[in-house]
């Protein structure tokens, strides 16, 4: 998962994106770039490194972004390790110049790959599914200036179809064309986020942003206007004008874990504000915790969340059982979320920092922990050993998300089943081994109730993937020398 943002209208757009990577950075913190297009003087400026926002854009950066039309991102790699060649954005000279920023994963690669480069004979230079999308995109619109079509958003619009026919996966993209304007189109499932937000400058017309969250919009001043729609793609050209064509006739499948996880509580999608689906997964969760409690015949002394994705849920569950609601982990805010670090010794090492314990207010107590997922279990089995140290009498465990049985194939990191805790284990022997004294799932047909979205992306709870992928042959392909070399990474 990355975040992405694009902006057109706008005087020194590349430097106001700074300030909206800042409202994305959780959504990646590997590495960040800037692309900007000047139409005065028909200039790309691009600037891209490793490290976070803050690192990567020093004040001499930032101000050799010139132009009103820019695109940005912050990256996370799903697979792999981090190389500045896969970073984005990327860009293209032909045809005209076009440069993209994505999220999320290609999952057809090889036969993508095989194409551009057996057939088309285009070469590839990095590991980033964005270059193949982008060769897609370039060969969509050239073959129609080759027929004799010129330059238009009707020829962009067809060759984005071409590629969301042929590029399988779960992908938002925002674009841009030289001296032409920004486009922006996603998956036919919709299964990764897009918004779009405009703002009336005094021209009379409105300028216009894409971002994966809504936060962006009020960091800069943009109203929220709407969602991407499956499969749709929208074009804004240099004056501004505003298009949209084809949407998918595919139901829409949005990730059930932006709403539980990634997301800023602050932002919604699908009409649904997350801050307020994390309050309802809490509240049915205290049903559930009510259940178990009866059946095991235990009692809690607080609630206490795993820092900061659970608070909401945690609130709203210590509401309903009436019990205090206590910060008994600190977290530090300097240090990365775990769950985004690839390697396993990185990350053990990141959770002995990230939090630290409260002991006044655990030593003694019962205490009901509540995280917003359990994914691979290093974090939760730390926590728990970390509450025992420090003093608590009993630790029990909520969560707001179903048991994770199954790898994700769509841009979040977890491809290999095998890796998480709940993998072809039941509850009680997931329990067992995280150390808990009770573990409460929320049940996987209460999850769609919370989200209140009918039709979902939960492949990584049920198995049900709106994209088919054979895990065998996306694992292999990814781990052979494609496009320059290396390790192929999944870095959406």
């Amino acid at each position: 998962m990355c975040g992405v943002v694009g902006l057109i209208g706008e005087e020194k757009a590349g430097e106001k994106l700074f300030p909206a990577l800042f409202a994305l950075q959780h959504r990646g913190q590997d590495a960040a770039g800037i692309l900007s297009f000047d139409f005065d003087r028909a200039e790309f400026h691009l600037e891209k490194d490793l490290g976070l926002v803050s690192q990567v854009f020093p004040i001499e950066r930032l101000s050799r972004l010139k132009g009103t039309m820019a695109l940005g991102h912050t990256r996370y790699s799903t697979i792999g390790t981090v190389e500045k060649e896969d970073l984005q954005p990327l860009v293209l000279s032909y045809p005209n110049g076009i440069g993209m920023a994505h999220n999320g994963n290609v999952t057809n690669y090889s036969e993508i790959v095989e194409y551009v480069r057996g057939r088309r004979s285009r070469w590839t230079f990095t590991r980033n599914d964005l270059e193949i999308l982008l060769h897609m995109m370039s060969i969509g619109i050239s073959d129609r200036l080759d027929a004799g079509d010129s330059l238009s958003a009707d020829v962009f619009a067809k060759a984005a179809q071409d590629v969301i026919e042929k590029v399988k996966g779960a992908y938002s993209i925002v674009g841009m064309m030289a001296d032409q304007g920004m486009f922006a189109f996603c998956d036919d499932q919709g299964i990764r986020p897009l918004l779009i937000g405009r703002k009336l400058n005094p021209s009379g017309k409105y300028s216009y942003c894409f971002a994966s969250e809504k936060q962006v919009f009020f960091g800069l001043g943009y109203d929220y206007w709407r969602d991407l729609q499956a499969g749709e793609f929208v074009y804004i050209d240099r004056d501004l004008n505003f298009s949209t064509f084809q949407k998918s006739k595919k139901v829409s499948r949005p990730c059930m874990f932006e709403w539980i996880y990634f997301a800023g509580a602050e932002t919604e999608w699908h009409q649904r504000p997350v801050y307020e689906v994390r309050l309802r997964l809490g509240e049915i969760l205290a049903a559930e915790a009510l259940k178990k409690m009866k059946q095991e015949n235990f009692e809690v002394d607080l609630v206490a969340p795993v820092p900061d994705t659970a608070r909401a849920a945690a609130l709203r569950l210590a509401e309903v059982l009436e019990k205090p609601y206590r910060e008994v982990l600190i977290k530090n805010r300097y240090v990365q979320r775990s769950f985004i670090v690839n390697e396993p010794e990185v990350r053990k090492a990141m959770v002995n920092l990230k939090l630290l314990p409260v002991e006044s207010e655990i030593r003694g107590k019962k205490i009901l922990l509540v995280d917003d997922s359990i994914v691979r279990g290093t974090t939760s089995a730390r926590i728990i050993q970390l509450l025992r140290e420090s003093g608590a009498e009993k630790v029990y465990l909520a969560s707001t998300c179903p048991p994770i049985r199954y790898p994700c194939f769509y841009g979040i990191d977890f491809p290999d089943g095998e890796s998480l805790v709940a993998f072809q284990k039941t509850e009680e022997a997931v329990a067992k081994h995280l150390g808990v004294d009770a573990l409460i799932y929320l049940p996987l047909n209460k999850l769609r109730e919370a989200i209140g979205v009918d039709s979902l992306c939960m492949a990584c709870l049920d198995g049900d993937y709106p994209v088919p992928v054979e895990k065998k042959n996306f694992l292999e392909t990814r781990s052979r020398n494609i496009g320059g070399g290396g390790k192929n990474e999944v870095n959406g």
